[in-house]
């Protein structure tokens, strides 16, 4: 790193420590410098060894300054972005926006409704996050309804639905009821033969093709006029069973010159071969659509709010033609755009997702590489992390962009205190060290938490630095500071200790890096995003416990996963969380 990038370095993580500890009224903490920072900087990135360092002494001087000296340090740094911070902290302390008419009702209930397909990818987080915080701020009711009457198309998969429901306990919610639509198919029929009734409903066997021939031009469908009796038996010859896909369907009668060809006349029930997987379902053939299945639900379930995306405005109204046949009440809705997601190489989508696992390409839905909540907890992000990014989002019409480093950035404030600092080198280089240097290296377990102690690291004859690490015969100081070690001058392949005081990386020049024995050391694979990296740590890593978290100092925050044994050798694997 030259000087100009160093100053450079020094002057744009200054506003960032700034803008953090001025918006939480605390200390600057590196980790959450780091996020903003990089992000805002993204040609830092290729020097994400050195910057950390930087970091550290500029959040140490401005964690000496009092509140008042960093609020009018950031106002001549950054003032615009010292305004954002005094106007959010004058806003309401709710990021979502309150619920339409909510004074109206005795209780707010709303549903969380996933076809249970495959697990939840991180747009599918974005519902019961604020569903669930809508719940805890009204004292509401929230349900999860498996919307899974298409046992073809969107064909659930029978391990879905505990791993969903696995991942709404992640987030931290836990629903008050749950139901599967495949259950209540008697219900749905129900309510079409009181549709019939009502002259709401005719039996319809035009091709697909031909009626819609006819909805387009706004001329009605030759069955529409049907006595109710032939409707009647033909619907229930269709519960039966007695006819195939694609030879009958009930349509809804609503307003065949409706201005919206999309609305006319849509079916509610139609014939599927294939059977059901569940097997409780599995003699069914005859099967509602959505549209028919979810507003009676929504009714019968007394839903009070409905949040659904803007793509499906016409579902509430071709529902409303059902609600005003019976009279119902339809609930208040909110439609908001979609989320799109920065940082994956893999869509966001159950299908496809489902597809690379089959293929071999990704090792399951928790791989790392996968968009998945499953993915992120293996890595050590804790749900509450998500939620709060998702209900930043808000409710806007508009599509949105979810960044993941809102996610890292609350997590890591989530997390940070908590997680000690532990050494870890990507393979690198083996250097000698001569000159008697300390036989034990003390660095602290955490740089806040005197308390919590030291790191015993035996230090022997030699240690592994990564390649970036070590000088290069053209840098002026050869010196560098073995963190929790001390001085070391780099000289034709060896480490020479050197006894200076840390003095030397006060006055600058001499860089403070991390290191591992060569004796002792741990092998570690760590799964990350962009595939495997493997390295070797601190003897200590070798025993820490699965789950345990660890932040390997300028690399990263990780989760141990398990520590791997065989015959010839012991390997610790480690999930990348993020920086």
């Amino acid at each position: 790193m030259n000087d100009e990038l160093r100053e450079r370095v020094e002057r744009e993580a200054e506003k960032h420590a700034l803008l953090n500890a001025v918006k939480h009224e605390s200390d600057a903490a590196v980790g959450a410098v780091m996020g903003p920072l990089m992000g805002d900087n993204p040609d830092f990135r290729e020097h994400s060894d050195a910057v950390p360092g930087v970091v550290g002494g500029v959040v140490s001087r401005v964690n000496d300054l009092d509140y008042e000296e960093k609020r009018a340090r950031l106002e001549d740094l950054a003032p615009e972005e010292l305004a954002e911070i005094e106007a959010e902290e004058e806003e309401d302390e709710h990021d979502l926006p309150d619920l339409p008419n909510a004074e109206e009702y005795d209780e707010i209930r709303m549903r969380c409704a996933p076809n249970p397909n495959g697990p939840w990818h991180v747009g599918h987080a974005r519902m019961p996050a604020v569903i669930g915080t809508y719940r805890e701020r009204y004292d509401g009711w929230f349900c999860v309804r498996f919307d899974d009457t298409d046992p073809e198309t969107k064909r659930p998969d029978l391990e879905a639905y505990d791993a969903i429901l696995e991942d709404l306990d992640y987030l931290g919610f836990e629903p008050d009821a749950t139901y599967k639509a495949s259950d209540r198919l008697e219900t749905y029929y129900d309510h079409a033969r009181d549709l019939i009734e009502m002259g709401g409903a005719y039996t319809c066997s035009c091709s697909g093709e031909a009626f819609s021939e006819l909805k387009n031009s706004g001329e009605p469908c030759p069955h529409r006029d049907k006595d109710e009796e032939t409707v009647r038996e033909e619907f229930d010859a269709m519960v039966d069973g007695e006819y195939s896909s694609g030879e009958l369907v009930l349509r809804v009668k609503t307003d065949i010159e409706h201005k919206n060809p999309a609305l006319r006349d849509w079916v509610a029930f139609r014939m599927i071969d294939t059977p059901h997987p569940r097997e409780a379902a599995s003699e069914y053939r005859c099967w509602p659509m959505l549209d028919f299945q979810s507003g009676v639900d929504d009714h019968l379930l007394e839903v009070t709010h409905i949040i659904r995306g803007i793509d499906l405005q016409d579902s509430a109204k071709r529902q409303q033609f059902v609600y005003d046949y019976f009279g119902w009440d339809y609930p208040e809705v909110i439609h908001w755009g979609h989320v799109q997601l920065d940082d994956y190489d893999v869509k966001m989508s159950t299908s496809t997702i489902s597809e690379l696992i089959e293929d071999g390409a990704l090792d399951g839905w928790d791989d790392p590489r996968a968009p998945t909540l499953k993915s992120l907890r293996r890595r050590g992000i804790r749900g509450e992390a998500i939620v709060e990014a998702m209900t930043g989002l808000g409710t806007s019409t508009t599509d949105v962009d979810l960044a993941m480093s809102s996610i890292y950035a609350n997590n890591r404030d989530l997390i940070d205190e908590e997680t000690d600092r532990r050494f870890f080198v990507r393979d690198g280089n083996q250097l000698p060290l001569v000159g008697d240097p300390p036989a034990e290296a003390n660095p602290p377990l955490h740089p806040n938490h005197e308390e919590r102690g030291v790191r015993e690291i035996p230090v022997g004859d030699s240690v592994m630095l990564e390649v970036d690490d070590v000088p290069d015969d053209e840098s002026g100081d050869q010196r560098i500071w073995l963190k929790g070690l001390g001085c070391f001058r780099f000289d034709d392949g060896v480490l020479r200790y050197t006894d200076d005081d840390i003095d030397v990386v006060r006055e600058g020049g001499v860089d403070v890096i991390h290191w591992v024995p060569a004796d002792g050391r741990v092998p570690v694979r760590m799964r990350t995003m962009d595939g495997d990296v493997t390295g070797h740590a601190e003897p200590g890593v070798g025993d820490l416990e699965p789950d345990e978290m660890v932040q390997f100092e300028r690399v990263g925050f990780a989760r141990i996963d398990r520590q791997e044994t065989d015959d010839e050798d012991e390997e610790t694997v480690a999930y990348y969380a993020h920086p």
